[in-house]
């Protein structure tokens, strides 16, 4: 690939330009991938939660964990959840325990697989010791900068 700019420049260029650059990128290709095969990608979060989950998560659980994944909120997670519902991929009991039916199997392997693909696409040419770094660096600039971001 052609970088933007030679070294010199290159290092004089703003990190929130390139880091908003990488992420609507990185959200943009991924949503339609999942697009692609009938899904958004709140729906896999909450369908990867609940296939994932060792013991049985609560709806308040899974809102309360995924709402701040890229501004999504409170209300538009209930949303996703109740669509994930409504596709027939996961049950709510009368407690809010949220399980993974059958149908929710088979499409939550469906979509992982095509996150192995997604993870694969992003990461060619990029060393796990560069994507360490990479990482170690943002989060030493929210850090610089006073903000708070975690993921689970």
């Amino acid at each position: 690939m052609e970088y933007s700019h030679d070294d010199a420049e290159l290092i004089k260029q703003p990190i929130g330009y390139w880091s908003w650059a990488a992420y609507k990128a990185v959200v943009t290709r991924t949503r339609a991938a999942l697009a692609g095969i009938g899904t958004t990608q709140p729906q896999w979060w909450v369908l990867a939660q609940v296939a994932r989950a060792g013991t049985a998560k609560t709806r308040d659980e899974v809102s309360r964990l995924l709402r701040n994944y890229l501004d999504t909120g409170e209300e538009t997670m209930e949303r996703e959840i109740d669509m994930t519902i409504a596709q027939g991929w996961i049950t709510e009991d009368a407690e809010g325990r949220l399980g993974i039916t059958a149908e929710g199997r088979a499409f939550h392997d469906r979509a992982a697989a095509l996150q192995k693909e997604l993870w694969a696409e992003r990461h060619a040419g990029i060393s796990d010791e560069e994507y360490l770094t990479t990482l170690k660096v943002l989060q030493r600039f929210i850090h610089n900068t006073g903000g708070n971001a975690w993921h689970h």
